[in-house]
């Protein structure tokens, strides 16, 4: 098992994301919650509520229009662009709807890629992506070109480029919802890991069957974010 760093903690503060448009639209307004490091949290609501925009926000790819956004006690919320990669490269993991691959690299030179931006040198690349292609059981596959690969084998490459660069916080944008029931099924066994690890989950949905695997849930309307009944397996 890799050994992974305790799980971020995240606070937000009154943040706001305005976009200027034309029309001018308030994606989130004012959100305030905060999520204890190694927590497994779901964020519902309906197409066009916020929820990618606070993904976004979350994972330092937006900056707040206003407010407070700490990450393991650092306020991230005004960071240089080349301070906000570093972070995002250290500390955060990505897994996307649409995977995001490579398609015609094969699925180690695809995980590498999470290593890369960290500056980690050759040889321990090789070897860190050879055990996380063992742990995502695609080990057979190590050198097959990602464009071959079914849907739920392409999300678990794009998992294990997240991962193994050891993030402490996993951001999770709608993962199942190009896959059948039973790719789903074992993309979320994988993220029951990484919550079992102590890795922090924030997980976009609008899957009711998806959020109830979490441990907590926050729903989002309107970009107004309110917390939600948990429902757990």
């Amino acid at each position: 098992m890799i050994r992974r760093p305790p799980g971020a903690t995240i606070e937000v503060d009154a943040v706001r994301k305005r976009f200027a448009g034309p029309p001018v639209v308030d994606a989130l307004r004012h959100c305030s919650f905060s999520i204890e490091g190694g927590a497994y949290v779901a964020v519902t609501g309906r197409s066009g509520s916020g929820k990618s925009t606070l993904m976004s926000v979350l994972g330092l790819l937006e900056v707040p229009s206003s407010g407070t956004y700490r990450l393991d006690g650092a306020d991230v919320a005004d960071l240089t662009d080349r301070r906000r990669s570093a972070v995002r490269a250290h500390l955060i993991g990505f897994v996307f709807q649409t995977f995001h691959l490579v398609r015609y690299r094969s699925v180690s030179e695809n995980i590498q890629m999470g290593l890369m931006y960290r500056g980690v040198e050759r040889r321990q690349r090789r070897s860190l992506t050879a055990s996380m292609v063992d742990r995502l059981g695609l080990g057979d596959r190590a050198d097959a070109i990602c464009a071959s690969l079914s849907g739920g084998e392409q999300q678990r490459v794009a998992i294990g480029r997240a991962l193994v660069g050891t993030p402490s916080l996993v951001l999770c944008d709608e993962p199942t919802g190009n896959l059948d029931s039973a790719a789903s099924n074992d993309v979320l066994d994988l993220v029951d890991e990484l919550h079992h690890d102590g890795v922090t989950i924030v997980m976009i949905t609008h899957d009711e069957s998806v959020a109830a695997r979490a441990d907590r849930r926050l729903h989002i309307a309107d970009g107004v974010m309110t917390e939600a009944t948990v429902g757990r397996r």
